[in-house]
């Protein structure tokens, strides 16, 4: 009995290590396996998204063309405004005070031209009748000369004093939407420091950031499209208009402004929008970060045979890995489907159940290779 006991034993090891061996190759029969699965898509590998907000075309900064204190705000944040419309006045007492000397100073300089004029009037007929000597009209001849030369002067001084008491009222360049207020009631300010920021009305824009290893590919005039957070799958045309020459000095990163037309849609200044645009250069597929496996050190996908609905474990190339995406560079061919999650729990010609991410049935039928518009 004990030379035969090894024996059984090794004939119930070795049975055992043959079940072992059939449990990792999938049945032919029983019931399919749900899995999720996805389509490679070599659009969204080549599409690259950045997050922005919307923003005037033309956004001037308004300021006081003279210093002084601000007697009176007459906009908010957020308000429509006209072309020429008050937005806010300074303590124009002091201006009043320079207009009222200069235009005092003119009327002065005026009397003294007219009294000039009178004299040399007199002594151009005491010359004509030789009772004075031409050096003493000559003297006469330039006083009134200079007399109109400080008139000029007065004159040019009280329209510089009227501009000044002008400039005491900031009024809207064009017409357009406050958005921004950098100063309040009360506070004294300079001249050229900005009081408000004007969002003009016409031409709507994308602001966004562009990294520096995208920079170069980002030159004024590239098509692109705008989603709107408030219009989620609807794309609007659009156009790179321009972008900074110089990184940004804290996010290293460049300015970008991208045109679009809304069309009717309503869109307001600070919406939150996103920019697609279309990679340049060698287009490559991309899958889901949980759809990769790894199989001896190296990535692989688990492809579905869209006629048997099974599964088999291929390898593939990828590149560098996104936020929730990676791009295969090689082993996948444009239109195929593979696992996009629970890829741990398959097994090499496993029957599956495929279904969205919804858990809807899907149909495997291949898809067109080309790529969606971004637009």
């Amino acid at each position: 009995m004990s030379a035969i006991a090894p024996f059984h034993r090794v004939a119930l090891i070795s049975a055992a290590l043959a079940l072992a061996a059939c449990s990792q190759e999938a049945p032919d029969e029983g019931p399919a396996r749900p899995a999720m699965v996805v389509q490679a898509d070599a659009a969204a590998a080549n599409l690259s998204v950045y997050a922005g907000e919307v923003r005037a075309q033309f956004e001037p900064a308004l300021a006081f063309r003279i210093g002084g204190k601000i007697s009176r705000r007459l906009v908010d944040v957020g308000e429509q405004v006209t072309k020429g419309q008050s937005l806010a006045e300074l303590d124009a007492s002091d201006v009043g005070l320079q207009l009222e000397a200069a235009r005092a100073q003119l009327a002065s300089e005026e009397s003294d031209l007219a009294l000039a004029t009178s004299e040399l009037e007199r002594h151009q007929s005491l010359l004509d009748r030789q009772l004075v000597s031409k050096s003493l009209y000559d003297v006469r001849v330039s006083a009134r000369d200079a007399a109109q030369a400080r008139v000029r002067q007065a004159q040019a001084e009280a329209r510089v004093s009227g501009n000044q008491a002008d400039y005491a009222v900031l009024r809207a360049p064009a017409d357009g939407v406050i958005s921004q207020r950098l100063a309040e009631a009360g506070q004294v300010v300079a001249a050229g420091q900005t009081v408000f920021v004007l969002a003009e009305q016409g031409q709507r824009e994308v602001a966004i950031s562009v990294p520096e290893q995208s920079a170069a590919l980002f030159t004024p005039g590239r098509e692109m499209a705008v989603e709107l957070w408030s219009q989620p799958g609807k794309r609007f045309p659009a156009q790179l208009r321009e972008i900074a020459p110089a990184a940004d000095s804290q996010a290293r990163t460049f300015a970008a402004r991208v045109s679009f037309d809304p069309g009717d849609v309503r869109t307001e200044i600070g919406q939150s929008a996103r920019v697609f645009a279309l990679q340049q250069g060698k287009r490559s597929l991309a899958v889901p970060l949980p759809a990769l496996y790894e199989k001896d050190g190296k990535p692989a996908l688990w492809v579905v045979d869209p006629d048997k609905s099974t599964v088999s474990l291929r390898p593939v190339t990828v590149g560098a890995y996104g936020e929730s995406e990676v791009p295969v560079l090689a082993g996948l061919q444009p239109g195929e489907w593979v696992v996009a999650a629970g890829v741990h729990l398959l097994l090499e010609g496993q029957r599956i159940k495929p279904i969205d991410r919804e858990n809807r049935p899907v149909k495997l039928v291949a898809a067109s290779a080309t790529p969606a518009d971004p637009r």
